[in-house]
């Protein structure tokens, strides 16, 4: 069926610069993020139009594996030499069954979309088959497809398993389905501004509201009063106690909002990282914050300060695995190998790290990664091979959220953390987190 001449193409370009940026993630490989700054159709949008756009890829890579599974489950046979087919489809299935997108303007506009490619529109009859029924039957098709497993890889879902068992792995599959809350971390006074955003304290001492609307638009933001970051995010500088004076070293610093913690509680803080790119937009926040930092681009393993200095913070390199509420494609563009490769890099991190503090410095190590070797694998043979302790952390310097502070004193957060009674307000990015003295001299 083709669309009548007064068929609604009011949204069409939004679609169109969703189904480029899911081809970027999927056939090419590339960040969404990345996809997200270069991707012209998306950038020539206006603003609304971006904000869908990128509402709807985001929903198509969190529901990745369901709608495959119902696409299989409606479509006997996949179609060879289709086009944009199939992207065209997990675009307005990402809207039928998960988005507040009437049904006739999904169907339409995706109706638009395959009558407009030359390949996929030999197959019209076929999408419009499939769009109808998806509408029609859309209650049952979700409860066929329920297992919050089909939208992890299954490579990641068996690792999940091993780890954290079935209950905690089932319950981190399914905070990854959610959209995740607007978490910020303040300067000053977040009751103050928790009442502004509409928003609450978490325990940990962060702001947490529903994310609505363009972030900049928000109160506080051009004033410079807080700055976006989860509440797991925040934990690492928080650990690194009472920085005011003192040296410190945040290694691998972009985006920077450990960075702008640390300068906030009085710290002389060097931010280092190997990208220029990222390091401008470190810069960018820190004077619309108001803070101050020496910001050097550099290896952070071959870097070296004037002297030794007092503390380092390292949030290495990792699979970012236990960022996927926020950033679903990550689950679909890292690899077994990843795992291995990264924790290699990262304990050698860990050494030049350790050679940066003066006798009796602190470091903080950090990874966003629910994968044991990237955090807990790494504690007991950096104690053996450096002149470090373990300096435990206890269940009060995290605003008394026990559960994510094992026996180890160490701090291990999960997407299954902080539950609250609304869904969307729930949940921790997956960080490991280990905070070490380096030993005395003699």
């Amino acid at each position: 069926m083709r669309p009548q001449p007064n068929a609604p193409t009011e949204g069409l370009p939004a679609r169109r610069a969703a189904r480029a940026l899911l081809s970027s993630v999927v056939e090419r490989e590339q960040p969404l993020d990345a996809a997200l700054e270069s991707e012209v159709a998306f950038l020539r949008l206006p603003p609304r139009d971006r904000a869908l756009a990128r509402a709807i890829v985001a929903m198509a890579l969190r529901r990745r594996g369901t709608i495959a599974a119902i696409l299989a489950s409606l479509i006997e046979r996949p179609p060879r030499h289709a086009g944009a087919l199939l992207r065209i489809l997990e675009v307005g299935l990402a809207q039928l069954l998960f988005m507040a997108v009437p049904d006739h303007a999904a169907v339409s506009l995706a109706m638009a979309e395959i009558n407009a490619d030359k390949d996929a529109n030999h197959f019209r009859g076929l999408a419009n088959a499939v769009l109808r029924r998806a509408a029609r039957e859309r209650p049952a098709l979700l409860a066929a497809h329920d297992d919050p497993a089909l939208d992890t890889p299954e490579w990641l879902w068996q690792r999940w398993l091993a780890n954290y068992g079935e209950a905690t792995a089932t319950g981190i599959a399914a905070a990854h389905r959610l959209e995740p809350s607007l978490d910020v971390s303040v300067k000053r006074d977040p009751e103050h501004w928790a009442e502004q955003l509409g928003a609450s304290v978490l325990p940990t001492g962060g702001v947490r509201a529903l994310a609505t609307g363009e972030i900049s638009a928000l109160p506080g933001y051009d004033e410079g009063a807080w700055w976006v970051q989860d509440a797991a995010a925040a934990l690492p500088a928080k650990l690194l106690g009472d920085v005011a004076g003192k040296t410190v070293v945040d290694l691998c610093a972009a985006p920077g909002g450990k960075t702008a913690a640390l300068a906030a509680a009085g710290a002389h803080v060097t931010a280092v990282d190997i990208s220029s790119r990222r390091l401008e937009r470190l810069s960018a926040n820190l004077k619309r914050l108001s803070l101050a930092a020496e910001v050097i681009a550099a290896d952070a393993l071959e870097w070296q300060p004037s002297e030794p200095v007092d503390a380092v913070l390292l949030d290495a390199p990792c699979t970012a695995t236990g960022t996927i509420r926020r950033h679903p494609d990550v689950a679909w563009l890292k690899r077994p190998a990843d795992v291995a490769t990264l924790s290699t890099l990262q304990a050698r991190m860990l050494d030049h790290a350790v050679s940066l503090l003066k006798p009796g410095g602190t470091l903080v190590y950090c990874t966003c990664s629910l994968e044991p070797e990237e955090g807990e694998n790494h504690l007991a043979p950096l104690l053996a091979r450096q002149p470090v302790v373990l300096d435990a952390v206890a269940a009060g310097e995290v605003g008394g959220v026990s559960e994510v502070v094992p026996a180890t004193g160490t701090v291990r957060t999960l997407p299954t953390h902080l539950p609250g009674a609304e869904p969307r307000l729930s949940g921790l990015d997956g960080f490991f987190i280990m905070r070490l003295k380096r030993r005395s001299e003699g």
